[in-house]
C-alpha cells in the first residue's frame, strides 16, 4: 500500500523548537514553509541533536534560530520543474551543499566553498516540516533505500563527515588509532574505522557510560582522559604511538594529548575545535623532523553523503544501539540538556510528529 501522506494546506501552522540557549528551547507556532520553483517542503519524521547543536559560542550569536540538521523525512510537496523526486519519497537532505564549480570546489576543498557555508534548510530540522531550497534539491537529497529507516537517515550527515575526515587524514589498513573522546563522533569514527579494516584502536574519554560504548563498538583497550594517553597507547602497540590520532572533543588538554601521542609519520586529524581564539602551542621542530602532519576537517560533501548512505544501507555498522533518547517536539529542551551535559546519553532523536 502507498503511504498516506498528509499535504500542507496554505496558511496552515506547525511546531518548532527554537533555540535561544542550551538551556532556553521553546516551543512556538509558526507557518508551514511555502515552497519555490525547484523546492521541495518535508516532512520532519526524525532529526538528530549533533554536538555541534549545543556549542553555544558557535550557536548562540545568531539565536533564536531553529537547529536541526540531521534528517530523516518524507517529501510531502514538490515544486515547479522538479522531477527526480516526488510525494511520497522518503530522504535524508543535506542541509550545506557546495557550489561545485568554485575553485575550491575543484580543488577537492568542498567544504571551503562559500556557498556551502550560506546554504541551509528552512527552517530546520527541529521544526514539523522544512522548505529545501532548490540548491540543495539539486545536489543535497538522498533518497533512502526501503531497508533504511529514518533513524538511520539522521545518521548520514555526522558518518559523512567522518568518513571525509578519515579519507583527508589518509587513514590506512593496519593502522594504530587513538581516537579521543567517545561521544557519537569519536564512535562513528571507531566503528567506520574498525570496518575499514584498522588495526588496533584505543579510545578515551572522561565519563565511563562512553567508554563502555567505546569497548562494546570494537575498541582494543579504552583509557580515561586523565591518564597519561601516550604511555598508555606504547604500552599496548609494542613501544610505538598512534600511527593517527582523531581529536573528537573541543577540550584543549585533549589536543595537547593528541601532539603527545602520535608516531613519527603519523597525522593528527582535528576533527573537533577549540572556541576561537584559542592557541595551541606545536613542538614544530619536532614534528619538522618526524614528518607528523596536522589535519583539520570540517563538514562533507554531496559524495560523502552517498557513500555514509550506502554503507548505513548495508545493515553493517551499530547504529541504532548508539541511540540511548528518542523525544517528541515537545521535549527538545530536554534533548539539549541531554546532549550538552554529555553524562549518560549518546544520540538523542528528536521526532517533529511524535505525540
Amino acid at each position: 500500500m502507498k503511504p498516506k501522506i498528509k499535504k500542507a494546506k496554505a496558511n496552515e501552522m506547525m511546531q518548532a523548537a527554537v533555540y535561544y540557549n542550551n538551556r532556553d528551547v521553546r516551543i512556538e507556532t509558526r507557518p508551514i514553509p511555502k515552497i519555490g520553483k525547484g523546492e521541495l517542503l518535508v516532512k520532519v519524521i526524525a532529526s538528530g541533536i549533533c554536538g555541534s547543536d549545543v556549542l553555544e559560542w558557535y550557536r548562540i550569536k545568531k539565536a533564536p534560530l531553529v537547529l536541526g540538521h540531521e534528517i530523516g523525512g518524507q517529501i510531502v510537496q514538490t515544486g515547479e520543474g522538479v522531477n527526480q523526486y516526488k510525494v511520497g519519497d522518503r530522504i535524508f537532505v543535506a542541509h550545506h551543499v557546495p557550489c561545485n564549480t568554485c575553485h575550491y570546489c575543484l580543488s577537492g576543498y568542498h567544504t571551503a566553498c562559500e556557498t556551502l557555508h550560506t546554504t541551509n534548510y528552512d527552517p530546520g530540522g527541529f521544526a514539523q516540516y522544512l522548505r529545501v531550497p532548490s540548491l540543495n534539491v539539486d545536489r543535497g537529497v538522498v533518497v533512502l533505500p526501503k531497508e533504511m529507516s529514518y533513524e538511520d537517515a539522521t545518521f548520514i550527515e555526522p558518518l559523512a563527515c567522518v568518513l571525509r575526515g578519515q579519507r583527508l587524514a589518509q587513514a590506512k589498513l593496519g593502522q594504530t588509532i587513538l581516537i579521543i573522546g567517545s561521544g557519537i563522533s569519536g564512535l562513528l569514527h571507531l566503528i567506520a574505522a574498525r570496518h575499514a579494516g584498522a588495526g588496533k584502536i584505543f579510545s578515551t574519554d572522561i565519563n565511563d557510560y562512553r567508554l563502555k560504548f567505546a569497548q562494546e563498538f570494537g575498541a582494543d583497550a579504552v583509557f580515561k582522559a586523565n591518564e597519561d594517553i601516550a604511555a598508555k597507547v606504547k604500552e599496548r602497540n609494542q613501544g610505538r604511538p598512534a600511527d593517527l590520532v582523531i581529536v573528537c572533543t573541543g577540550a584543549l588538554p585533549a589536543f595537547a594529548q593528541a601532539l603527545s601521542a602520535v608516531d613519527r609519520g603519523g597525522t593528527v586529524l582535528f576533527f573537533a575545535c577549540t572556541e576561537p581564539g584559542v592557541n595551541l602551542p606545536v613542538p614544530l621542530n619536532q614534528f619538522w623532523r618526524n614528518e607528523i602532519k596536522l589535519m583539520p576537517s570540517y563538514g562533507s560533501s554531496p559524495s560523502d553523503a552517498n557513500i555514509a548512505a550506502g554503507l548505513i544501507s548495508g545493515g553493517r555498522l551499530p547504529l541504532s544501539k548508539m541511540i540511548t533518547h528518542r523525544l517528541s517536539l515537545a521535549d527538545t529542551g530536554l534533548g539539549f540538556r541531554l546532549t550538552a551535559e554529555a553524562k549518560e546519553s549518546l544520540k538523542v532523536i528528536i521526532e517533529p510528529h511524535r505525540q
